[in-house]
């Protein structure tokens, strides 16, 4: 589990590719309309991996997660297989903690070789600055999220939670979870303006301290855009609505959607704004 610290650097190799994708939260909102999402995510990790550098997971790849000392959650072994698969290909997975698996604890790093961030971490890739964060808590405003964060992560509420029988925890976890609106809500459809964005406000306080070429989020699950004087603000999207992901070829930035299987061209809902 990483936390901070100094830039990370990484150099692609030619004809490489940084992939970025975040909020699958596979599990949601049932376990069927869930599977028919995990086989189109598998499907395009199986189309990247061959140019596929580094692959970034923003968090909340999971509705829903927490590890007992020998207990894990039930499901997910498409996933879990094709990103075991891209790590023994030698290629790197940077995984960050959302707010919907923030129980993570050591399994991505034990099973799959994942590189855990509990929270932002700066990047040089090709000499490109990079931020990169979840994406939860961050800005000014989500007081109420900030609190209960504080009791998610406390030691002893996790303890308790812990003594619970997995069953009866896991089957209260994912019901208090599917009906978390960072799902279905309306803040998550409607673009609110550059100035009243809180990660966006967020990404101006950072740059008032440091330039960054880009700076990439998961959590808010609208994909977009932001021109920042010569900066760029991206959110990633999801894999609900919209099936979008970053992809960065060692000097551009772009939001992609993946098409395969979709009868919706969600093209259009990708924000693009320069302030």
């Amino acid at each position: 589990m990483v936390s901070g610290g100094q830039p990370i650097k990484i150099e692609l190799e030619p004809g490489k590719k940084v992939y970025f994708s975040s909020d699958h939260h596979f599990g949601a909102p049932n376990e069927e309309d869930s599977l028919v999402r995990e086989k189109k995510f598998v499907q395009w990790l199986d189309e990247i991996k061959d140019d596929c550098g580094v692959l970034f997971l923003l968090g909340d790849l999971f509705d829903f997660w927490f590890e007992y000392q020998h207990v894990v959650p039930k499901g997910f072994v498409r996933v879990l297989g094709k990103l075991a698969e891209i790590s023994d290909r030698g290629i790197p997975i940077y995984f960050f903690v959302g707010n919907h698996d923030l129980w993570m604890k050591d399994y991505l790093e034990e099973q799959i070789n994942a590189i855990v961030f509990r929270d932002k971490q700066d990047f040089i890739i090709n000499g490109k600055e990079f931020f990169i964060v979840h994406g939860d808590g961050k800005g000014p405003g989500d007081k109420g999220y900030k609190r209960m964060k504080k009791v998610f992560t406390n030691k002893v509420c996790q303890f308790l939670f812990y003594l619970l029988h997995p069953d009866f925890a896991m089957w209260l976890g994912i019901t208090v979870s599917r009906k978390n609106k960072m799902i279905s809500g309306d803040e998550d459809v409607h673009f609110l303006g550059v100035d009243n964005e809180w990660l966006i406000q967020y990404s101006e306080r950072q740059l008032e301290r440091k330039h960054y070429d880009f700076l990439v989020y998961g959590h808010r699950h609208l994909p977009m855009e932001i021109g920042i004087k010569k900066s760029k603000h991206i959110n990633l999207g999801d894999w609900i609505n919209y099936f979008t992901y970053g992809v960065f070829d060692g000097e551009n930035f772009e939001l992609k959607t993946y098409f395969s299987n979709q009868t919706i061209d969600t093209r259009d809902s990708i924000i693009k704004v320069n302030k």
